[in-house]
């Protein structure tokens, strides 16, 4: 009875539209009611401790560091770089659309981010050079979600708190499926534009390619930085993150375009958006509290083996699982609720929790693509000014392609796992 009022009191504040850090709180609280003889005290207590965590510390910096360095003209100088790498061939803008995701999901973390702050540029950008408006969402809407797999990560940092997992190797282990992702997107939007004989941008002469990597060069260094710091046993995560924003700092200072204005509203932005994911955190680790006392990952572990004990059939469930809630919940909210349900039937079926790790934030990363409140292509959508409809509909090849990756990252870990393996 306890584990379904805590159920039914989460649905009914998602569907009042309630914020799902108030509403996991809300739903908690009234468990905590409902049951009786459990001090009300417990509730702040345990919100302090969902905080109380080295590792949490790493989310508002790597944040942070991702909004100084949009402040401090980093992206504009990897667009430029992406433009003369790879803007000549047929399709040129759709290619650098993906690249800069590439090599900015290096340094935000984020696909919404991405998708804002690439889209208000390369959009208007690839309209008027004669793409159509929809295919210019779809190809910023689909290249954002590279964000959140190729290091740093934010959704990997959280994952990686709630399942007590590395953060390095799960870090580590999304950076190959990352890499692959974008390639063959650039692969397929290379289809089109020969299909729908998109243009190609000014060949690049071998010395403005230089000069546009030498300028690109600071910013570029900057997941190795974190990367190999980790590694190497430099510092933590936490430290790495630390580390990243004061290389950011450093990196807009020297190049003259970070402003001490610019450096102020990327505090407030940071600060905005990190306290609405530490709120979420927070509630988590009371509502995960709940889950473990009603014993909800043992029923639900019980449950899907007596139905059956194949863990490829497993995995398919939980992945239809995901790609349908990932469709209508936040990302951040959805790995609050499932990760503690989820993990002890991984650890049953002896399913490494990195390579989990990577499979569950890649089926998220789809749900931002997919309607109804798919908020990537939202926000494509909006801006290049035209029907949710027919975004969706130009965005189905690359979610297509998406769940192609997602099906080999699922059932051939060693393609996950290289890295982390290789590395220790």
């Amino acid at each position: 009875m306890g584990s379904l009022i805590i159920v039914m009191a989460l649905l009914f504040t998602l569907i009042l539209g309630m914020p799902i850090a108030l509403g996991i709180g809300v739903s908690s609280l009234a468990y905590l009611l409902f049951k009786g003889g459990i001090p009300l005290q417990l509730a702040p207590q345990m919100l302090a401790n969902g905080l109380d965590s080295y590792n949490v510390i790493a989310i508002p910096f790597f944040i942070l560091a991702a909004q100084i360095m949009n402040a401090g003209g980093v992206t504009d100088k990897l667009m430029k770089f992406a433009s003369a790498a790879v803007g000549h061939f047929k399709g040129g803008l759709a290619h650098v659309n993906i690249l800069t995701s590439m090599l900015f999901a290096g340094m935000s973390g984020s696909a919404v981010a991405d998708s804002a702050g690439l889209g208000k540029i390369l959009i208007p950008a690839m309209k008027e050079k004669g793409y159509g408006a929809d295919y210019s969402a779809a190809v910023t809407a689909a290249s954002s979600t590279i964000g959140p797999i190729i290091p740093p990560s934010v959704p990997m940092v959280i994952y990686g708190i709630l399942a007590e997992a590395s953060i390095s190797s799960l870090f580590l282990a999304g950076a190959l499926p990352g890499v692959i992702m974008g390639l063959l997107m650039i692969i397929m939007s290379y289809y089109f534009a020969v299909k729908n004989d998109y243009p190609a941008e000014k060949k690049s002469t071998f010395k403005e390619m230089l000069t546009a990597f030498y300028k690109a060069i600071p910013a570029l260094l900057t997941p190795v930085i974190i990367l190999g710091g980790m590694w190497g046993g430099i510092f933590s995560p936490t430290e790495a993150a630390a580390v990243a924003v004061g290389y950011a700092i450093i990196q807009g200072l020297v190049a003259k375009e970070l402003t001490f204005k610019g450096l102020w509203d990327s505090l407030k932005d940071a600060s905005i958006y990190a306290a609405s994911i530490m709120l979420i955190v927070a509630s988590a680790k009371l509502f995960g509290w709940i889950i473990s006392t009603e014993q909800i990952p043992i029923k639900f572990t019980n449950f899907i083996l007596s139905i059956t004990q194949s863990k490829y059939i497993i995995l398919f469930i939980i992945n239809l699982f995901l790609l349908a809630v990932g469709a209508f919940m936040e990302i951040i909210a959805i790995m609050l609720m499932t990760v503690p349900v989820f993990l002890p039937l991984m650890q049953q079926l002896g399913i490494d929790p990195v390579h989990f790790g990577v499979v569950m934030v890649l089926n998220l990363m789809i749900g931002l693509l997919s309607p109804p409140f798919g908020l990537s292509l939202y926000i494509a959508q909006d801006i290049a000014d035209i029907s949710y409809s027919k975004a969706v509909k130009a965005t189905i090849p690359y979610i297509l392609l998406i769940l192609s990756i997602l099906f080999i990252i699922t059932y051939w870990p060693q393609f996950v796992m290289f890295l982390p393996n290789l590395l220790g």
